[in-house]
């Protein structure tokens, strides 16, 4: 009789260790499939999160200009860039918001009107600001500031600010250079709201977060604000690249006449503990392998001790060795297949509770006394794909030949004689 029908007759005739078999293997495969499966979702969660996120690089120094800014930024791993230029603009016919507090050393009720001004900051890239990029300052109508406005007049304003001179998107607001003697009209568009309250004294009108307006860089510069800016922020992908940006602001900007500050903090928070979970998810898919081989290999072994007879019988009526390794093999291997198909249901959703408690538990150690539910740790692009799938099932068949060949080995050292003659 061929081999191949032996294994099915003796998986039917033994239907206890068939189940046994198809038990371990569906263990193996469920967890293998949501390892991989974790694994991939969590690769693609970084890698979205090292876009979304990054790293912000300031860069400070006396040789700091638009050019050495545009030259950084034209870095390959620079993936956008914010030259910020700051300054004080005293427009006439625009009333400011000022404080409702006493300035120190004038009456209660004295008038501040006319004294200081807006607070201007020429940028390239309003959503690289850290009070938008953190939710501190939100769009509240029209939109935010883009490298695509370059040169183009128009600006951000405060919701307070629109509110007090009945501003909305597209009025234009009137903006003097720092020395008064020049004004322009620019476009707002778009007007933001900013949670920060009113310091709990008076401060002059430019340091109220209501007068802060954002305008293109270069607009500024032709109004008369000048073409140095006061830093620059680099987004870069990840912290490794800081040294290259480094070495290239050090080329650019003098070895000694920079400051180079890295702010990492979110991209630690929230990309660190997705590694980790890959790295773990990684060495389970080898552990679980490693035991279900040895696990796998124990139960064939004894399966062979207890099949010595039938093994004798079929040595002796001259079956080949290989053929009864073989069989074996055939086996352990059909078994393999239903547990792949019932693993297949039950791995999706494995994977993603099991991400979604080791997120937790990371972010919970790494924002120790935040909310881990705030950080949203779920992996939630876990889908399987045939790739998954063919890892489970390779490595399962890989279980297959291992659990089966190391028995083997006693099957070629067995001689029929010594078998049928055994009176144990």
């Amino acid at each position: 009789m061929n081999f191949v029908k032996r294994a099915a007759f003796s998986l039917g005739a033994r239907r206890g260790k068939t189940s046994l078999l198809l038990g371990i293997f569906l263990v193996v495969c469920t967890l293998l499939l949501g390892g991989f499966l974790l694994r991939d979702a969590t690769t693609r969660q970084e890698a979205e999160a090292q876009r979304r996120i990054g790293v912000d690089v300031t860069v400070r120094g006396a040789k700091l200009t638009s050019h050495t800014v545009d030259t950084l930024g034209s870095s390959p791993v620079v993936q956008r860039y914010n030259p910020v230029l700051r300054g004080v603009s005293k427009p006439p016919g625009l009333p400011l918001v000022t404080s409702n507090l006493p300035k120190p050393g004038r009456p209660e009720g004295g008038s501040d009107r006319g004294q200081d001004g807006l607070a201007v900051n020429g940028i390239r890239d309003s959503g690289m600001l850290l009070d938008f990029s953190t939710g501190r300052s939100t769009i509240v109508a029209g939109r935010g500031l883009t490298s695509q406005d370059n040169a183009r007049k128009v600006v951000l304003v405060n919701q307070r600010l629109a509110a007090k001179n009945h501003l909305k998107v597209g009025d234009t607001v009137p903006l003097a250079s720092p020395d008064g003697k020049h004004t322009d009209s620019f476009t707002v568009a778009g007007v933001y709201e900013d949670s920060r309250q009113d310091p709990p004294q008076w401060v002059a009108p430019s340091e109220l977060s209501a007068n802060q307006v954002y305008a293109p860089a270069a607009a500024l510069s032709v109004l008369g604000f000048g073409t140095k800016p006061d830093e620059a922020v680099f987004k870069i992908r990840s912290p490794e690249q800081a040294r290259q940006l480094h070495t290239e602001a050090a080329r650019l900007l003098g070895t000694d006449g920079f400051r180079f500050d890295i702010n990492d903090k979110a991209y630690r928070d929230q990309v660190l503990p997705l590694q980790r979970v890959g790295t773990f998810t990684t060495a389970l898919v080898w552990l679980i392998t490693l035991s279900g081989a040895v696990i796998l290999t124990l139960i064939v072994t004894m399966t062979i001790r207890d099949r010595r007879d039938e093994l004798g019988m079929l040595l002796a009526l001259g079956e080949k060795k290989w053929k009864l390794i073989g069989q074996h093999t055939v086996e352990v291997a059909a078994v393999l297949l239903p547990a792949l198909a019932l693993a297949a249901l039950a791995g999706q959703s494995l994977a993603h509770h099991a991400g979604t408690m080791l997120l937790v538990r990371e972010q919970h150690s790494v924002t120790a006394g935040q909310n881990p539910a705030d950080q949203n740790p779920t992996v939630s692009n876990i889908r399987m794909d045939i790739g998954d799938l063919g890892k489970v099932a390779a490595i399962g068949l890989g279980i297959a030949l291992v659990a089966t060949a190391v028995p083997g080995i006693g099957i070629l050292r067995l001689h029929p004689r010594s078998i049928l003659t055994d009176t144990e």
